[in-house]
């Protein structure tokens, strides 16, 4: 029997889930135990989850779990604790791209021999991730950066406000529509909205909320690994008003944008930092150095150009919509957790694999070995 728990979030507002009651409910058909941390901040019930049989417990009590539980959640276990993990923990680690705090995690897991199964990392035979909340943080990323334009020029000397969730996506669609819309009544044009890395999930999803909120599809540029081959940095971000960055970022590339080009005259006002590789050494977005988060959503970029500038590097947008988000990613995610009760037959059918691959190329190398012996011998 395959034993989850999932464990309640503790990075503020965050209200995600990496289980939902309808993923829990097909687990439990297929024998699964699950086990349910209350939480007050997600946007789940726990009545929703003991309904269709999860067995809940108390906020924070993972660390009692038997040993042969797979512990389950989202973000970052919590902070200041450098106790040893035994468990082999299912979770975005951020560890393995040289995230600020890797070695901490790390060292724990090493000092517990326990085990990380990063779902960063997970992945079909493509090589593309399988399951992701790329597509709802741009399309998250991508309100909050339509509504910061809208406010800067609505209310320019006030300061954009704290940001909570939407129960639903026409609820926020609604709310920025509305905003846009007084925005352009008084600059007299449409925003220009430019999205980096527009061919994935990420790009797609920004792509179709500046769109379902009645930005003109002439007024939305789309880039991805065709345009940016050259390297940057790229004058045309400077062009449009808002810039959103959807890049999956797994190597050091030219930067995008500079501090020292932020000071020539241009439009852009807002950039949205979907990809948030704020601590990775190779960001390509050198320009600030916090996140911000959905209390204080926007970081000022300090320039010699008057023209205002404000980052948005919340580092788990989808929560914004978050039961929508969840039930994506929870079903994406189903299917390997599926496996999950297979996993020790298919790491044995994979090495058997790479054995055969190998004996193949050793019998092959041999091969050659002896013709190349026997033509030197003629």
């Amino acid at each position: 029997m395959v034993k989850l728990w999932l464990r309640a979030e503790t990075k503020p507002n965050e209200h995600r889930s990496a289980l939902t009651p309808s993923t829990c409910q097909t687990l439990l058909q297929k024998g699964f135990q699950i086990t349910v941390e209350r939480s007050t901040e997600r946007i789940f019930e726990d009545e929703e989850f003991e309904k269709v049989g999860c067995v809940l417990v108390p906020t924070g009590t993972w660390k009692t779990a038997p040993l042969d539980t797979y512990i389950i959640g989202l973000k970052e276990l919590p902070e200041n604790d450098d106790s040893p993990l035994s468990h082999e923990h299912i979770f975005f680690a951020h560890c393995y791209k040289n995230q600020a705090g890797w070695q901490d995690i790390i060292k724990r897991f090493v000092k517990g021999n326990g085990k990380i199964l990063d779902m960063e990392f997970l992945t079909d035979e493509k090589g593309r991730r399988v399951a992701a909340f790329g597509y709802h943080a741009g399309f998250a990323g991508t309100a909050l950066g339509i509504d910061v334009w809208s406010q800067q020029i609505i209310n320019p000397k006030q300061k954009y406000p704290s940001v909570g969730f939407y129960p639903t996506e026409d609820k926020l669609i609604s709310y920025v529509k509305n905003r846009l819309k007084d925005a352009i009544l008084q600059k007299g044009y449409l925003p220009r909205v430019m999205i980096m890395g527009a061919l994935g999930r990420c790009g797609i999803g920004a792509s179709d909320f500046a769109r379902k909120v009645g930005i003109h599809e002439e007024n939305i540029i789309k880039w991805d690994i065709e345009e940016t081959k050259d390297g940057g940095p790229f004058l045309k971000i400077l062009e449009s008003d808002i810039f959103v960055n959807c890049i999956y970022l797994n190597q050091k590339i030219p930067p995008f944008i500079t501090k020292e080009l932020l000071d020539d005259p241009r439009k852009l006002s807002v950039i949205v930092d979907v990809s948030c590789d704020t601590t990775n050494p190779n960001n390509p977005l050198p320009i600030y150095t916090v996140n911000s988060t959905f209390d204080n959503p926007t970081v000022e970029v300090k320039t010699k150009n008057p023209h205002p500038l404000e980052v948005i590097s919340i580092d788990h947008l989808p929560t914004l919509l978050p039961r929508e988000s969840s039930e994506q990613f929870s079903r994406d995610l189903l299917p390997s957790l599926l496996q999950l009760s297979e996993r020790n037959t298919a790491i044995k059918k994979q090495l058997s694999q790479i054995d055969e691959q190998y004996t193949r190329f050793i019998r092959g190398l041999t091969i050659k070995i002896e013709f190349r012996n026997l033509m030197n011998l003629t």
